[in-house]
């Protein structure tokens, strides 16, 4: 999109939506928890469903799909400017409803309440979720997982627009390791249903506490970073090939495989898109060469 279409996609969108929020030139290292990214040419913080499928629509016309994020919490995105339309999904898109052992909840809510609101009700199931940054859009989009749970144990049906900008809902998310049928769509999900089995609150909240203190011990949460770098390979996990490579600690620039946990990349002050870039680069060639194994990365790299 070049700076004509822009201005005519900016200003339409405007007409139609009023209310709708526009951040021109945003940067994106305050929306990303690697603290790392340029301005992108907008930013929308849509409150309704209307404004996000007027938003989406105009960009097909001009042969675009919007960047939709939510805490930012799983992305590397370019230092330089981002020729991109952002979709944020936040506080708007956060509320959530319990029917029985059903909670029904927008894609906004970061997982943290999601979890917190379910055991408030009395509901057991989403407590390893309770430690992940992220938002349910994104969750669901990656199946996102920890200690054992991840998503697809709890999702049963997902709301969402697809390309064709039609409201569908859908029961087979069809989820596996750290994917499902968004993961390479231009789908933009809205909400999710789960669910949960009923179970003493207090009982919820302890193993939400047990789960947590383990993710403080163990993990760089003092430091930005994008979470987990890389999926688990087949028959091993990415942080003890990293470790066995002897890179915990190796930096580059500002970026830094993490001393506590080598399967976290850390921005340590000032990281740049290509610090991190040359590091994972470096990461996956010693450990090819030394054990065989490609590493693939779990991070989604925006440029």
């Amino acid at each position: 999109m070049n700076d004509i279409q822009r201005n005519a996609f900016l200003s339409e969108l405007r007409r139609r939506c009023p209310e709708l929020t526009i951040r021109e030139k945003e940067p994106m290292s305050r929306h990303c928890s690697f603290r790392i990214g340029g301005e992108c040419d907008a930013m929308l913080f849509p409150s309704t469903v209307e404004e996000i499928r007027a938003a989406a629509e105009l960009l097909a016309s001009a042969g675009e799909k919007p960047l939709v994020i939510g805490n930012g919490t799983n992305l590397l995105v370019t230092d330089a400017p981002l020729h991109r339309i952002v979709l944020r999904m936040g506080e708007p898109f956060s509320a959530a409803r319990t029917e029985g052992e059903s909670v029904s909840a927008c894609a906004g809510i970061t997982l943290a309440q999601l979890a917190v609101s379910a055991a408030r009700a009395g509901l057991g199931g989403l407590e390893f979720a309770h430690g992940i940054p992220g938002t349910l859009g994104g969750a669901v989009g990656m199946n996102a997982g920890a200690y054992g749970g991840e998503m697809k144990d709890v999702v049963t049906s997902v709301t969402y627009l697809d390309d064709e900008l039609c409201l569908r809902e859908t029961g087979d998310a069809d989820m596996s390791y750290r994917r499902s049928r968004f993961s390479d769509t231009g789908d933009i999900i809205l909400s999710a249903r789960l669910a949960l089995h009923e179970d003493d609150p207090e009982a919820v909240r302890e193993r939400m506490r047990t789960l947590l203190e383990r993710r403080r011990a163990s993990q760089p949460l003092e430091l930005p970073s994008a979470g987990s770098t890389f999926k688990r390979p087949a028959g091993g996990y990415a942080a003890e090939l990293i470790d066995r490579a002897g890179l915990k600690g190796y930096a580059v620039g500002g970026a830094q495989v993490s001393e506590k946990h080598a399967g976290f990349v850390v921005n340590r002050g000032g990281a740049t898109f290509d610090d991190v870039m040359a590091l994972i680069g470096h990461i996956r060639e010693e450990v090819l060469r030394l054990t065989g194994i490609e590493l693939e990365t779990e991070v989604k790299i925006i440029r």
